[in-house]
Parts: C-alpha cells; sequence; structure tokens
C-alpha cells in the first residue's frame, strides 16, 4: 500500500454520463410571514 491515494478512476472519471437532477429544499426555513405569524400566535 502507498501513502498516496490512486487517481486513476476519479481522473478517467466521465461527468457527461451524470443526470441533471433539481435539487428540492425538504426543509426549507420558515419565511418571516410565518414567523410573524408565530410571534402573533404566542402573545
Amino acid at each position: 500500500m502507498s501513502d498516496k491515494p490512486n487517481l486513476e478512476e476519479v481522473t478517467s472519471f466521465d461527468k457527461s454520463k451524470l443526470k441533471k437532477t433539481e435539487t428540492q429544499e425538504k426543509n426549507p426555513l420558515p419565511s418571516k410571514e410565518i414567523e410573524q405569524e408565530k410571534q402573533a400566535e404566542s402573545s
């Protein structure tokens, strides 16, 4: 085992084979309107 990592696979990796995916936030942060509603409810 050598100390240097094997970069053979990484350098030969073809990015064009990857599919383009749309990422969507599953847990978006609450908006300012929601924060104001919560404060209005608790007061």
